[in-house]
């Protein structure tokens, strides 16, 4: 059993077996049939990705990491805030006529200040410290930005990474204020496991462990049947990544860069009512 399959059931278990619901509440999320989505959720879970071992990808059911990387891609090297230059269409509801989703997550990276050694945004400013002071303390971004929230099409959910070297290994700790576990647990493990192990290799070190920290980690009440379905499937082996070692450059990753030979996984046709 891969360590991402056994943490996925360890969490949903958890949640299930002794999570607090929220139907005595009024909530945000809507169906589309507009029934509110309620949800039964556990508060500051944490879980740890050792990428030295294994990539963390669900075998339980198919993670489409491509597309992940390419929104992470999206995120962290174009640092755009416009539907039109993602290759997928996971954003699409979010965005306005011009393609925009607001002053949100590569917006934010993608603003510039003013250091003592130069002008840089906070991915150029990660990459520079990890290269020149990688025993700060201080190697951290954070796009969850009080001012600008009120002009943000959804406000981040995965919203800070704090990087650490140890030796010769790069750990990072990812910050989760909501997490929906059926449909953005593992997408977004594999996006953060996949951002570290390009900082490591732009850098000269090794991927070492993803923390990943969650607030609310929930499930919601039209996904308990389907999320059951899955943890009834049997685990596969985890894959390796491969990520070309030719690439140094941080900005010339690109999705293709990434292979996981031998990634096996359980189908899952079922379709999964997304919660707006």
């Amino acid at each position: 059993m891969s360590m991402a399959d056994e943490i996925f059931i360890q969490n949903c278990r958890d949640i299930l077996e002794n999570g607090c619901w929220d139907t005595d509440l009024a909530v945000r999320p809507h169906w589309e049939d507009g029934a509110s989505a309620h949800t039964v959720k556990k508060f500051g879970i944490v879980n740890r990705y050792d990428l030295a071992k294994e990539f963390p990808i669900l075998t339980l059911r198919r993670t489409y990491w491509k597309s992940a990387i390419d929104e992470l891609l999206w995120i962290w090297q174009k640092k755009s805030n416009n539907v039109h230059e993602l290759g997928s269409h996971i954003w699409d509801e979010w965005a306005d006529e011009n393609g925009s989703i607001g002053k949100a997550y590569g917006y934010q990276l993608g603003k510039k200040a003013r250091y003592p050694e130069g002008e840089f945004d906070q991915v150029d400013r990660v990459l520079w410290e990890l290269k020149n002071t990688p025993a700060s303390r201080r190697i951290m971004t954070n796009i969850y930005n009080f001012e600008d929230l009120h002009e943000m099409a959804l406000y981040p959910c995965a919203y800070s990474m704090t990087f650490n070297v140890s030796g010769d290994t790069l750990n990072a700790i990812l910050n989760q204020r909501s997490q929906d576990m059926l449909t953005a647990n593992n997408w977004n493990v594999v996006q953060y496991a996949a951002l570290v192990h390009m900082f490591a290799q732009a850098s000269g070190l090794k991927a070492g462990e993803l923390v990943h920290v969650i607030a609310d980690a929930h499930i919601y009440d039209r996904h308990i049947p389907l999320v059951e379905k899955i943890l009834a499937n049997e685990p596969k082996k985890a894959p390796q990544l491969a990520l070309d070692p030719n690439v140094k450059d941080f900005y010339a990753f690109n999705k293709d860069s990434f292979t996981l030979p031998g990634y096996e996984y359980n189908e899952f046709a079922d379709k999964i009512p997304v919660a707006i």
